[in-house]
């Protein structure tokens, strides 16, 4: 017997939202449950959507037609507001997937996981921080898919990755360069890893890591790693890639704060503030 699936309704922001990223906000969510909802909202007869017209039929998204009612207002957000609605109360799915940078949604998201569903959002840097914080799981966009990218580029050898870069020569035949899309203007250069010093500064994230440790302790004052990501999952919309690294516990070892141990198959950690010798 097949196990069952948490069901995710997708809901995307065609025009706030860049199309590019949309096979890596897929692979996401498919580690949570199966999107077998999916669709796309905005004023198709706008030349900024060709990007997500190229996807539609790739990835089975249905688009949803919505106009301009009046010049510079985008009523987009209020569809998406009023399907989620419907959604959530007609198929129940046990997930949403939030594809804006808009904080207009804000209080959907917090109704949404008032009722019981989690919610995973997906925007650029830019997002204001109502939005991220109100989310069971926020990605900035511009973290996604580069790790493939640069891991590809990294494995090749230094020549080959020098030619890459080289312009062709004069008169050589040169493949096309695909067009860029119109909604390019919501993403930046993927963001390099946060050094220490920066991690350190963060003191919402010092806070929520220390906090997820000292919840997590047992008798002998070490935390599981497994049990701390429990505890920062249950807190706060958080993920480590946000911040340039792939696992937590790189980034737990990057902050510097933290003992770690491995015992058998697990690490496990401590404030280094607990391991400081008390002063005779």
């Amino acid at each position: 017997m097949i196990d069952k699936q948490a069901r995710i309704a997708l809901l995307i922001d065609a025009d706030n939202s860049p199309a590019r990223k949309i096979d890596v906000i897929l692979a996401e969510l498919a580690k949570v449950g199966v999107t077998n909802i999916r669709r796309a909202y905005g004023n198709w007869k706008k030349d900024g959507l060709k990007g997500w017209e190229a996807v539609l039929h790739e990835y089975a998204i249905r688009p949803i037609q919505q106009f301009d009612y009046s010049k510079g207002k985008n009523a987009t957000d209020m569809v998406m507001v009023i399907d989620a609605m419907d959604l959530l109360y007609t198929d129940q799915p046990e997930a949403f997937g939030i594809v804006s940078s808009d904080a207009d949604f804000t209080p959907l998201v917090m109704h949404l996981k008032a009722k019981g569903a989690q919610v995973f959002g997906f925007g650029a840097k830019k997002t204001p921080e109502p939005f991220v914080n109100a989310c069971s799981r926020f990605l900035y966009l511009e973290n996604l898919g580069a790790d493939a990218a640069e891991a590809e580029e990294s494995e090749k050898p230094p020549k080959a990755r020098a030619n890459s870069r080289r312009k062709p020569r004069a008169g050589a035949k040169a493949e096309a360069a695909p067009e860029p899309e119109a909604e390019s203007s919501t993403e930046a250069p993927a963001a390099l890893k946060q050094d220490t010093q920066s991690l350190k500064r963060d003191a919402r994230l010092v806070a929520l890591l220390r906090n997820a440790v000292e919840s997590a302790a047992g008798e002998d004052g070490w935390s599981p790693l497994g049990s701390v990501g429990q505890q920062i999952g249950n807190q706060a919309s958080f993920d480590p890639r946000n911040y340039g690294y792939r696992k937590l516990i790189d980034l737990i070892e990057a902050t510097q704060l933290f003992e770690l141990d491995r015992r058998g198959s697990q690490f496990v950690l401590r404030d280094k503030r607990q391991a400081r010798p008390a002063r005779g």
